[in-house]
């Protein structure tokens, strides 16, 4: 009798031995996706064990006790309570355990959205709604939703143009269009403070706004980085004088939606808000999201003696002091007069 319990007692042991050796085995096993790099969705509330079967479901553990076994490495590791729901990348196969560490640390991935310098705010608007891993909230209606932006965020202009920092925004799958603008404005904000208090003096600009509106000015007037100074102090020496700023890009702005294309003497001589040929001063608002660069230079304008300036079609200007000069900089640049 003696001897057949010894027996059994081996037989136990060496199944026990074998059962921990294959579940050993499930847990430095690497979980293969059929394809990499991948990702995968974990939902708010879910459980190890929802993971596990939605693993399987994929075919991406190697043999049909793999689940079992990782159930059952669920329940023994406590961890697998602080899983983070997100969305994951996996770039190559991960065990058990490093799966397990990438969820409860919330390494999620990480999606970007990116304003560009000079863009109009409709235009960003369409970069929203391009961004499929975005939860889209606000009203596909352009103005709807920018009359909707402007109650939301407090924006005392008619319109909110101008109001959101070009720059690149990092987010994860789920966030809010909403979200994405609202830290665009809180870093426009931010940018604004820096630059008004460190603008030069003398300047002819009342207030912040007034800057901003500068500032987009600038921005779609040169795509040079070495001239956004010296566009800034033509402008402001324009100000300074009661000149008008005559600059093509706020006539743009301003014209009649309907109308397409380049400028035409019609669109210089019709009056709009937006008219700096018709209009002295400033726009009524921004005519773009002008970017850092610009928003200094208008605080701190290049200092000089040159009133206009002209496009060579290259990105880069000629100014000049006097109409004189500038009418044969015309000529020479857009009329194709030669010297």
């Amino acid at each position: 009798m003696t001897r057949w319990i010894a027996i059994l007692l081996v037989l136990i042991l060496a199944a026990a031995g074998a059962v921990a050796t294959d579940a050993w085995r499930a847990m430095q096993a690497k979980i293969r996706p059929s394809e990499l790099p991948t990702t995968f969705v974990l939902e708010e509330g879910s459980s190890w064990s929802a993971l596990v079967r939605d693993l399987e479901r994929r075919q991406w553990l190697q043999a049909p006790r793999d689940s079992l076994y990782l159930r059952l490495f669920g329940r023994l590791n406590d961890q697998t309570t602080r899983l983070q729901a997100g969305e994951y990348r996996l770039v190559q196969p991960v065990t058990a355990q490093e799966l397990l560490a990438m969820l409860v640390a919330g390494r999620v991935v990480q999606h970007s959205v990116t304003f560009i310098e000079g863009w109009t705010l409709a235009e960003a608007l369409e970069a929203l709604r391009a961004e499929d891993n975005l939860k889209h909230t606000l009203p596909e209606e352009r103005e709807q939703a920018i009359a909707q932006l402007r109650e939301s965020l407090g924006i005392e202009a008619a319109n909110p143009e101008g109001w959101f920092l070009p720059e690149t925004y990092h987010y994860t799958r789920g966030s809010t269009d909403r979200e994405i603008l609202e830290r665009a404005h809180r870093a426009m904000k931010a940018a604004l403070e820096a630059a008004w208090a460190e603008r030069a003096e003398g300047l002819p600009l009342d207030n912040p706004y007034a800057l901003l509106t500068m500032a987009s000015i600038i921005e779609k007037e040169t795509g040079a980085p070495e001239e956004r100074g010296r566009v800034a102090g033509v402008f402001t020496r324009r100000l300074q004088r009661g000149m008008r700023l005559q600059t093509d890009p706020t006539v743009l702005y301003g014209r009649d939606p309907e109308r397409s294309g380049r400028l035409r003497r019609i669109d210089l001589v019709t009056d709009t808000p937006y008219n700096t040929y018709t209009r002295g001063g400033l726009p009524p608002t921004p005519i773009c999201l002008p970017g850092r660069a610009s928003l200094q230079a208008a605080a701190n304008p290049a200092e000089g003696t040159a009133l206009y300036f002209v496009s060579r079609n290259d990105g880069t200007h000629v100014f000049s002091d006097t109409l004189a000069e500038h009418n044969r900089a015309v000529n020479r640049y857009q009329r194709g007069g030669g010297e």
